[in-house]
């Protein structure tokens, strides 16, 4: 599948939704429930999926994240993202 364009608008795939939030030893944690399972993210992929809410675009999604981690590489950052929410797309978990 390819990667999303910056108009791209990411959000949960149908049949897809947040579980509850919880403390993890090393901060919040959230599950993603779906079809086949659970995920639970934390750190930069929590932060990435809490922004794919289907109003944000992915342009928006990485300038947000590129203004809060100014000492990363941006265009790694972008290529983190994109990767990140293409093997999302990959088990339907997120749809753009």
């Amino acid at each position: 599948m390819a990667a999303p364009e910056d108009s791209s608008q990411p959000r949960l795939a149908a049949g897809c939704r947040w579980g509850a939030e919880t403390k993890g030893a090393s901060g919040p944690e959230r599950v993603v429930l779906f079809p086949e399972g659970a995920i639970k993210l934390q750190g930069t992929g929590l932060q990435i999926l809490e922004r794919c809410d289907g109003q944000r675009t992915f342009g928006e999604i990485i300038a947000e994240l590129q203004a809060q981690f100014t000492v990363a590489d941006p265009g790694k950052i972008r290529g983190d993202i994109s990767q990140f929410l293409e093997q999302l797309r990959n088990k339907r978990i997120v749809d753009y």
